[in-house]
Formats: structure tokens, sequence, C-alpha cells
């Protein structure tokens, strides 16, 4: 039994649940925020039942004011919890009260005097073209066994010439492959169709060649060595090697290839929208944080070549 079950009565654990069910079923958040989303709504209803002594019914939400959310933010932060996942627990409460207000049991005003945490703007960390092509050649030479010297590359070659994120290319079923297109499912589900350029292609059809395991169409494309679905972690710490070979830094992971994809596809004149398509962006605004990342590294470039740097 969950935090919420005992600090909430009956009819808003009913709600809660059924919240959930439609964030999951209808609005199809990713497993990962659908279980943050739940935590947060867990941990508010939580600190109400201490805050105003005793278990939350629908009058107690009904009561509530900005002055109570304000309290339970500051405790999160209190906590150590930075602006991102607070933005996540403000957005979780709206979303949960605005679920309620659909369902016409009560509407609020306490959230709108809330106002949502700044969050720092960080820069993707993206590999120079030089770097982001040693990985590949890189990984071949650190295994001994051909097919998982080739999986590793086909996986990392995705990250960069394809711009997938890593769970996105471990989510591939043999039926996702076509001739020169991926269909590669997103976050939330959504399903996206990405360009097969031949290098990446060569590599995946290399693995497929040396798999000594036999796929089916809606197999998982990439396998570990005794069969099973391919974990992450093994391309994480594959990547970590090549890190270490190549004196790269921290911050070179199988995520920043799929930023250097989109670095280096702007750099080249890519077109805003279409890359934002290509990574499955929901929003144009996430895409052009891809602006400033070109910029910073021209203006490093000028800096360092002009005679007056």
């Amino acid at each position: 039994m969950t935090d919420s079950a005992f600090a909430t009565d009956a009819f808003i654990q009913s709600r809660i649940a059924h919240w959930m069910r439609e964030l999951g079923s209808i609005k199809r958040l990713a497993p990962n925020t659908l279980e943050a989303y739940g935590r947060d709504i867990s941990q508010f209803m939580s600190f109400l039942a201490g805050h105003m002594g005793g278990p939350i019914s629908l009058q107690s939400l009904k009561e509530l004011r900005a002055a109570d959310i304000r309290a339970f933010m500051a405790q999160r932060r209190e906590e150590s919890l930075g602006s991102r996942s607070l933005a996540r627990v403000l957005s979780a409460l709206k979303s949960f009260f605005a679920f309620l207000e659909r369902e016409g049991i009560f509407a609020t005003e306490a959230l709108n005097a809330i106002r949502t945490p700044k969050i720092p703007r960080s820069l993707p960390k993206a590999l120079t073209v030089l770097e982001a092509k040693n990985t590949i050649t890189v990984t071949d030479e650190m295994e001994d066994r051909p097919w998982v010297a080739a999986r590793d590359m086909a996986v990392i070659s995705l990250c960069y010439g394809a711009g997938l994120r890593i769970s996105e290319a471990l989510a591939l079923t043999k039926g996702d492959l076509e001739s020169d297109v991926l269909r590669v499912t997103g976050k939330g589900g959504k399903i996206r169709m990405v360009p097969l350029i031949a290098p990446v292609r060569q590599w995946i059809e290399e693995y497929l060649k040396l798999s000594p395991f036999k796929l089916w169409e809606e197999d998982p494309l990439f396998r570990g060595v005794r069969g099973g679905v391919l974990s992450p972690r093994l391309i994480q710490k594959r990547m970590e090697l090549v890190r270490s070979a190549l004196q790269l830094p921290p911050s070179a992971t199988p995520h920043a290839l799929r930023h250097s994809f989109a670095t280096h596809l702007l750099g080249k004149g890519g077109d805003l929208r279409a890359i934002q398509e290509l990574l499955g962006h929901a929003s144009l605004s996430t895409t052009q944080i891809y602006t400033a990342v070109d910029t910073e590294r021209l203006m490093e470039s000028y800096t360092k070549a002009h005679p007056r740097g």
C-alpha cells in the first residue's frame, strides 16, 4: 500500500487511480514519467495529511490554498530536489487537479498562483565529427568477438548516424528495418520514420550476418551474448572504454552522440523543423537549443583561429 493510501480517503484514492490510468492509456505518458507522477502525487498527499492534521478528503482539497502548495514545494527543495524535478512535481499536481475539474468534481485556483521553477539552461555537449566517427572505429578494435563488435558499432552508429536515444535503438525489432528507413518508437509511444544512411545500414547488416541468433520480424534486434534483450548498461560501459581510449571527457556518452547528430546536421545547414522530426521532439523549442550549441562551437573556433583571439 502506498503512502498516499494512508494519507487519503477512499474517494481520493479512486480518483488518483483513475487519473493514473488515463495518463497511461489516453495521454500515453512514458512509463518512467508515469511512475514519477504517481510518486509526486503520493508525496503531496502524504505532506498534506501531516500539514493539515489528518487524512485528505475531497473537502480538504477544496480548501487547498496556494500557501499549502508552496510549503510542499519548499519542503521538496529542502530535500535537495532540483528545479527540473520541482517543475515536474508541479506539472503532476496541475495534471491531477485538471483531471478533477474535467470530471466535474471541483475546480481550484490555488495552483494558478504557483510559478514554475526556473530551469537552468544547459547546453548539450557534442563531440566533433572526427571524435564521433572514431567512437565506432575504436569500438571495432576493442572487441575480439566479431558479432559483438558489429552489434555495438551498429548501436553506437544509430545514436550518431540516426540521432536515436539509446532506449530507442535497443527497442528496435527486426521488422522496424526497411531498406532505407527505420520505424522508431519514441517517447509516449510516438512512431517516427528516420532515414537509414548507408554506413549505419552496413553495420546493422554486418551484425545480422554475424549474429548467432535467428531473429524473426517481431524480435528485438539487438541481443546480449546469452540471447536476451541487450542492456543499455553494456553500451554505456562500451562508451566508457571508448572515452578512455580516445581521451574524451565524461560527457561523451551515447546520448552525446545524439546531440552530435543534431549539432552537426545544423552546422551543415540542416533545417530546424526537419531535425525536430528526426529527433522526435514534440516541441520546436526543445530542438532550438542546438542553434545555441552550434553558435557556441562557431565562437570557440573563431576565438582559437583569430590572430587577436
